[in-house]
């Protein structure tokens, strides 16, 4: 038996990653197509027998607008990880008509209902909820190209991806990468990229084995996989989060530098000093505070059928609030109560 995984491009002008595993989870095949054709001519040696294709990818969308009823389950236990789903809907043109997972998986001759047990079958996946279960990350890797991230950055989330999978080589449903020189290939790519266009060909290809992966993984474990949603409504098969498992604090992208932006160490005193210390103090309460509006929005926005791009959140630094703080006109302070008056402190 063969566990596929397709990271599916919505449509045929970008690469599609594709990878293969057999039944002891050894990594038999990973590339990148672009046309229908050329994806199941890939696949066409692992497909014979039984076979669990898994496609990051919507295979049932009957919603015209809105997100489906499985975003927002998934988004309440892991939007809070910053793995949360963005809409899906028929408004959207690359989704209205048939769907291209529902089109190569028929095509393909692939049971799509998530509670089958039909040898040769399709599952929609995602690897970013999947990641955050199976790893236990704090946050999900932001190895995705977007606004404001460096392509180092993006390298080294990459690079730590490729780690874990190869670390499950001794896992209770093992995935053995080693030997493969095609996956030895892609890490060194990633390891030499210098331009983001590098790394995206090939974050498809490593998604792809994430989702080849959360196949043999649903097979083996079937008990540690939670099914967000149903065959008529549309549905996401992911490796359960644990109930103890907690989000990581945002990460602090500036420090103070000035006198009064440190306050636990300076020997500077000022009006502002003392606040900007229980400002300091109160991150952590505050980064937690974010994470739960963050999810809360979403939340009601999904269960509200509102059609949205994304819902993100923001913690006011202890610089940004030094700062702010520290203003003054004409000599006199701005806040005479800076912890009161400065309600910027959450943003989302």
């Amino acid at each position: 038996m063969h566990f596929i995984g397709v990271d599916l491009a919505w449509g045929d002008r970008s690469p599609t990653g594709v990878a293969a595993l057999d039944g002891d989870g050894v990594l038999r095949h990973v590339s990148a197509a672009q046309r229908d054709e050329e994806i199941a001519a890939a696949l066409a040696p692992y497909l014979d027998g039984p076979c669990v294709v898994a496609f990051d990818a919507p295979l049932v969308v009957p919603n015209a607008t809105g997100s489906r009823a499985a975003e927002a389950a998934l988004n309440r236990d892991f939007a809070r990880f910053d793995a949360g789903t963005h809409p899906v809907n028929t408004s959207r043109p690359e989704l209205a008509g048939t769907l291209r997972a529902a089109r190569l998986a028929s095509a393909l001759g692939l049971d799509i209902d998530p509670a089958s047990r039909a040898p040769r079958r399709a599952l929609e996946v995602y690897p970013h909820p999947a990641t955050v279960a199976l790893f236990r990350l704090g946050r999900t890797l932001k190895y995705k190209a977007k606004p404001g991230r460096a392509t180092a950055s993006l390298r080294d989330e990459l690079l730590e991806l490729t780690r874990l999978l190869e670390g499950l080589e001794g896992a209770p449903v093992p995935l053995r990468l080693d030997g493969h020189d095609g996956w030895r290939d892609l890490v060194a790519q990633v390891r030499a990229a210098t331009r983001k266009s590098e790394l995206r060909r090939v974050e498809d290809q490593v998604d792809a084995v994430v989702c080849a992966y959360v196949a043999l993984f649903a097979e083996r474990r079937p008990e540690d996989v939670t099914t967000y949603g149903d065959l008529e409504d549309g549905y996401i098969l992911t490796p359960t989060l644990p109930a103890d498992h907690r989000p990581a604090p945002r990460r602090v992208r500036s420090r103070v530098t000035s006198p009064v932006t440190s306050p636990v160490t300076s020997p500077v005193t000022s009006p502002v000093t003392s606040p900007v210390q229980a400002f300091a103090a109160m991150q952590r309460e505050l980064r937690e505070a974010t994470d739960a509006y963050v999810g809360l929005v979403t939340t009601l926005l999904d269960d509200a059928g509102i059609n949205y791009l994304s819902v993100t959140g923001r913690t006011k630094s202890v610089a940004s609030f030094a700062a702010k703080a520290a203003r003054s006109v004409d000599g006199r302070p701005v806040f005479t109560d800076p912890l009161r008056q400065i309600t910027d402190q959450i943003g989302v």
